[in-house]
């Protein structure tokens, strides 16, 4: 059997590498082994760790690495202590392929680590642009570590290329967000109103706001503009998930907390609401609002608006659903109204969703055994031309 190992370091990435998570768990020639770190681990992020303990599987190692610091300061100091444990780790299980997904310093730190102790690693997601945070680079600097390329649109693959990548070890299979949309049985919205304690009886936005980390301390005015934003703006609930663990991202949540409490006959917020609620929600309400990839990558599946905010994003491809704007109380305010217009939500009934794949995670799985097992792997890997196309 073959030892793969995926790292995983939010609740965000664990809930679209479940679908391939099950699969090499199924596999009678795959043997799974799971890290985690980061905001797993992080009662401030809801110890989202038991989520994957409570979906039946064993956890190999949790290797902590967050403090209550989350200046520049602190997340270097994360990034350093999640390269000496890791490598500690990787000793230990010795797994025979690593596989990450995205563009986080935990992420960034693991893949080091692994290129390092000469493990081929497997990159889900990358050629992707988000030119406001700092992810942008260390997208790019995994995609040089990785061995195999697992992209969500054809354009992400030739940019991968674009960086020396061989043809033939980068493969546009989808986005396993859009994976799940298609297959995971989401709640009814009368069970989701429970478990939630919120009624979708008005337009009602879910928002999902994270620090633009390219920007300095930036965090806050942008988000109190998005607030006041919704001060205006009559007849709308809310539902928040609060940011991730980037520079600043606690000042935001204070503020969401703080905002709740004032506002609690028609706002509920979640540290983390899981995936199956988080997509149930995200079909359930008028439009998705903030900065996240998940409203440019899942919430066109539902043919609902998304209201993309200021430059984190910037650079992703867009389905037509997408309503770009700036972090500006006028300018979010104009937004909303656009999103909630009959007009718009009219124009993009036939939205396609560009990052919709076929059999994602089977495909992902077919090609890591076929490298795996048939020696395909050399790690002495030449920088591709495109001089030679």
């Amino acid at each position: 059997m073959k030892k793969i190992c995926v790292v995983t370091g939010t609740r965000a990435e664990y809930g679209l590498l479940k679908p391939l998570i099950k699969k090499i768990n199924e596999d009678n020639d795959l043997e799974l082994q799971i890290i985690v770190t980061g905001m797993h681990l992080s009662e401030d992020f809801g110890c989202t760790y038991k989520e994957i303990e409570n979906d039946g599987y064993f956890i190999n190692d949790k290797i902590d690495i967050l403090s209550k610091d989350d200046t520049s300061v602190g997340i270097s100091e994360s990034m350093s202590k999640a390269m000496i444990e890791f490598a500690k780790s990787f000793v230990i299980l010795k797994p025979d392929m690593v596989v990450v997904l995205g563009d986080r310093y935990e992420i960034f730190s693991a893949a080091s680590v692994a290129c390092v102790a000469r493990i081929p690693i497997t990159h889900i997601h990358g050629g992707e642009t988000t030119e406001g945070a700092f992810d942008e680079a260390f997208r790019h600097s995994i995609t040089k570590m990785s061995y195999l390329h697992f992209t969500a649109t054809e354009e992400y693959k030739k940019r991968v290329v674009q960086l020396g990548e061989y043809p033939e070890r980068v493969f546009n299979v989808g986005a396993l967000g859009v994976e799940n949309i298609k297959n995971i049985k989401l709640m009814e919205r009368v069970d989701l109103e429970k478990a939630i304690n919120f009624k979708f009886d008005k337009n009602v936005a879910l928002i999902t706001f994270h620090p633009v980390t390219l920007e300095n301390n930036t965090s806050k005015e942008q988000f109190e503009e998005l607030l006041s934003a919704l001060d205006e703006i009559d007849n709308l609930k809310v539902i928040f998930t609060k940011a991730n663990s980037d520079t600043n991202g606690r000042v935001i949540n204070a503020l969401i907390d703080e905002y709740t409490v004032k506002h609690s006959d028609r706002i509920v917020a979640f540290t983390s609401m899981g995936l199956i609620r988080y997509l149930s929600s995200m079909k359930y309400c008028s439009f998705v609002l903030g900065n996240s990839s998940s409203g440019i990558a899942e919430a066109p599946s539902f043919k609902i608006p998304t209201i993309n905010i200021g430059d984190r994003q910037r650079g992703r491809i867009q389905a037509k659903s997408i309503i770009n704007c700036e972090p500006e109380k006028n300018s979010i305010k104009s937004a909303i109204n656009k999103a909630l217009s009959q007009e718009f939500r009219i124009s993009i009934s036939d939205v396609r969703n560009p990052y919709e794949g076929n059999d994602t995670s089977e495909n992902i799985i077919n090609i890591l055994k076929d490298f795996l097992f048939n020696n395909k792997i050399d790690l002495k890997k030449k920088f591709y031309d495109l001089s030679e196309e």
